[in-house]
């Protein structure tokens, strides 16, 4: 049902600015035309307890993301992206979508993009401060999705609204689901900084008698297709969700609280619960730069002093504490805490180099170790990136 209008999109996207037309508008200034990308290249060695050897675990190295694309704009205030993650065997469509701004401060999007689930889920992965996402986003599903929406940004506040359906790469499954997300931001300045407080909501109906959701998340790293607390299948008809942002950043310093809280529909039995959140803290230790924050969320470090320039770059050290729990009544997915270390070399604007360790306390874990399922491990990761 979604496939036709998803190919008419796609087509043009990509042949707007192609097409014997949209080049001669170009050469007028009517149309452009941006090359963009990005790759990150991660290892990491996850420690466990030894019954756990051998279950996907130790070194790993993998390409974590290789997107390729185009932003562009056309005439009547229409922007335009198309882009795709080439890392793995197959081309995944990440963004594809138009953006129409009707006047100041108003901009409508149709195609595939983010709905509104957070701060850091919000941020692009090229700025955030641990090479992996808080836990909650990657266990509660928050991702791209086919969809229309709406934002709203004046002064201090920032407002978005969208209904989505599914990912691209879901087509051609049979889930008709259907969803409404939204967000509200408040930044003002306070002090010496800025204050940034958000809430997000999240309703979706799966439209289907037979469905079924699944929380799960990988231990602190992608490298591992392991998941140490999954609640498994569970029958519903939807979920809601309701997300809670706090962060304050001044200069070189940022600190961030945020949670997030989802509830499995079951027309007739209990509606279970799961939740999960973190608290960070970072700092730069080169002096002039300061954390990149814009539009509601983490931006860009930009170094003062960049290694092309005979400078330092700039260099930021971050702590964070994740939890999740993924248990709710006679549902047992096991809850993970970590406490985790970052340290993030920023070369120049668009090319970085980034270390992270985090130690996992894992109870009622999915996946014991032999008879236990409470245990400890360690994970270590570094990447490479640049972007452009």
């Amino acid at each position: 049902m979604l496939r036709f209008p998803m190919v008419l999109l796609c087509s043009a996207l990509a042949g707007l600015p192609l097409s014997a037309h949209g080049q001669e508008a170009a050469s007028t200034g009517e149309w452009s035309i941006k090359p963009r990308g990005r790759v990150q290249l991660d290892a990491s060695d996850i420690g466990v307890p030894p019954a756990l050897a051998g279950d996907g675990f130790g070194t790993a190295a993998e390409v974590r993301r290789a997107y390729l694309g185009v932003d562009g704009t056309a005439p009547g205030n229409v922007s335009y992206r198309l882009e795709a993650d080439v890392s793995g065997s197959s081309i995944l469509l990440t963004d594809a979508y138009l953006a129409y701004q009707p006047t100041r401060g108003v901009t409508l999007t149709l195609g595939q993009h983010k709905p509104f689930s957070g701060l850091e889920e919000q941020t692009s992965d090229l700025f955030t401060s641990m090479l992996e996402r808080a836990a909650f986003t990657s266990a509660f599903g928050f991702g791209r999705r086919l969809g229309v929406s709406g934002a709203y940004s004046e002064g201090d506040l920032l407002i978005q609204l969208g209904a989505f359906t599914v990912n691209a790469a879901d087509l051609d499954a049979e889930s008709d689901s259907f969803g409404v997300d939204g967000r509200v931001v408040f930044s003002p300045q306070v002090g010496p900084g800025t204050l940034h407080l958000g809430a997000s909501a999240h309703w979706r109906d799966l439209d289907d008698a037979a469905g079924s959701v699944r929380y799960r998340a990988r231990p602190f790293t992608h490298a591992t297709d392991a998941r140490l607390v999954d609640t498994g299948a569970i029958g519903a008809s939807g979920e809601r969700s309701f997300g809670a942002e706090l962060a304050y950043i001044a200069g070189p310093l940022h600190a961030t609280l945020e949670g997030h809280r989802i509830t499995v529909l079951r027309p007739g039995l209990p509606d279970p619960s799961f939740a999960g959140g973190y608290a960070e803290i970072g700092l730069l230790l080169t002096p002039g730069d300061t954390t990149g924050y814009k539009n509601g969320v983490y931006d860009r470090i930009r170094p003062t002093r960049p290694v092309t320039e005979g400078g330092p770059g700039a260099v930021q050290v971050n702590a964070r504490y994740d939890r999740l729990d993924l248990d709710s009544g006679p549902i047992k997915g096991g809850r993970q805490q970590a406490l985790a270390l970052s340290a993030v070399w920023a070369l120049t604007a668009t090319v970085r180099l980034q270390a992270n360790y985090g130690h996992l306390w894992i109870s009622d874990a999915a996946v014991p170790a032999g008879a236990d399922a409470d245990y400890q491990a360690d994970v270590v990761g570094l990447r490479a990136q640049f972007d452009f």
